[in-house]
């Protein structure tokens, strides 16, 4: 890995071709197609419910969605809160 020279010191250059590289870490948790969709939507809208990720995002599947969602916040990329009411309410 290169370095390039700034005021603080050496920045390292990152190569994602590279095994190790950080950057891989970021293209694994975005690298599907529902998370790139998920949050380019929750950027567009904001703090939205499911069902209206579900509507907004044409062809995804409940269980796909879930699973994009929980990866998601499992990573810190998005954050999910649950109000306490009947029938439930959550937002991501």
């Amino acid at each position: 890995m290169a370095a390039v020279e700034n005021a603080t010191g050496p920045l390292p250059s990152f190569d994602p071709y590279e095994r190790g590289c950080p950057s891989r870490d970021l293209l694994d948790q975005i690298g599907s197609k529902w998370a790139v969709l998920v949050l380019g939507e929750l950027g567009r809208n904001g703090t939205s419910r499911f069902s209206q990720l579900r509507q907004a995002l044409a062809g995804v599947s409940e269980k796909m969605l879930t699973q994009t969602l929980r990866t998601l916040e499992r990573d810190g990329l998005v954050s999910r809160t649950v109000y306490p009411e009947v029938p439930p309410h959550v937002e991501v």
